[in-house]
């Protein structure tokens, strides 16, 4: 394989990726991160620690595009869900340098960032999703003519669900949570996310009582599937799946390639989706690396030796997916030294 750096915008709190992708490349190239802190967890393991500004500024794309020249990257993955309708505008300036941007094209970020959409997408393919509200008019007129029911799932529209998620039980909380979260949208990272439509910036769902999973979803740089990776969810934290087992299921791997063929989606794509009385209802799409991409991997699928193998037009990528049934894990969190000139 030959040399590759890869850069990682938005790294966060993603230390297990870092490394993944460090294990991968085995000396052959450099992990870049960037964040507009310092001192980001993420940035300790990374071979080479950038600071950038927030992706809202104006000066954002040019600040990427002095790290990709200045540490010669050959890709971009990003991290974060705010950040990818702005790379996936960018993508084409960002590649004249020659550094490919994994990231799916502006339809399939759209359709998975705003949640409306992905709920109308899921029910034009014929996948089984959660019946979705935009209004809380709406809802109510559902639940009078008994086409719904309490509990209700209420979220925001744009962006990063997980953020904020409120259960209400009865009328009284569902008008209450429903103008909380309108509050909470406004006054958080989501507020230039749902500028778009600010009184419909919040969904009502209903909600799914039943075995929750998660899953990749992966197909090739040219949108091609190649296969998916289910596993169940034993515990959550914070939003993140905190345990879970690894899963090998026809039913489950046929409802994802229906997707995989529908998004023709660019990498990794993680999506959440419930079990209840043998259906299958799918939720969220995320076309990115997602919290709980370690349980696949532990589990035996080296998605970023595929990623740096496709970067390197090899086609032996086989021996990287040993994916197996069953195999439970757990994850911790670690302290980290942050350098004194992040501080």
């Amino acid at each position: 394989m030959k040399k590759t750096n890869i850069l990682f915008t938005c790294a966060g709190r993603r230390n297990y990726l870092i490394n993944y992708f460090k294990e991968a490349l085995n000396g052959n190239g450099k992990i870049v991160a960037v964040d507009m802190q310092l001192s980001a967890p993420a940035l300790v393991d990374a071979d080479i620690a950038r600071e950038v500004p927030s992706i809202y500024d104006s000066n954002y794309i040019q600040a990427l595009n002095e790290v990709i020249k200045e540490e010669e990257i050959n890709a971009i993955i990003s991290l974060n869900d705010l950040e990818l309708p702005i790379l996936s505008k960018y993508k084409e300036e960002i590649e004249s340098q020659g550094a490919k941007v994994v990231i799916s094209n502006p339809d399939v970020i759209a359709t998975a960032f705003d949640k409306w959409k992905t709920f109308t997408f899921f029910k034009n393919i014929g996948v089984d999703t959660p019946k979705t509200y935009l209004t809380i008019e709406d809802a109510l007129t559902a639940i009078k003519n008994s086409e719904l029911q309490y509990p209700l799932i209420v979220k925001p529209r744009w962006g990063s669900a997980s953020i904020s998620i409120d259960v209400a039980e009865n009328e009284e909380e569902l008008k209450l949570v429903y103008d909380l979260q309108h509050l909470k949208v406004k006054r958080s990272i989501l507020r230039t996310a749902s500028s778009e439509d600010m009184d419909k910036s919040v969904l009502i769902q209903e909600k799914i009582n039943g075995e929750e999973y998660g899953i990749d979803i992966l197909n090739d740089f040219e949108g091609q599937h190649y296969g998916s990776f289910v596993r169940k969810k034993l515990a959550m934290r914070s939003g993140e799946t905190d345990k879970a087992v690894s899963i090998i299921n026809d039913k489950f791997s046929d409802v994802a390639k229906t997707i995989a063929e529908n998004t023709k989606h660019i990498g990794n794509m993680d999506c959440d989706f419930f079990v209840r009385d043998g259906k299958v209802y799918y939720l969220e799409m995320n076309p990115r690396f997602g919290g709980g991409y370690p349980f696949s991997h532990e589990a035996g699928i080296n998605t970023p030796a595929i990623y740096l193998a496709w970067l390197n037009n090899e086609t032996d990528i086989e021996k990287y997916n040993q994916f197996k049934d069953g195999f439970a894990f757990s994850k911790c969190d670690r302290i980290l030294e942050i350098p004194k000139t992040a501080l």
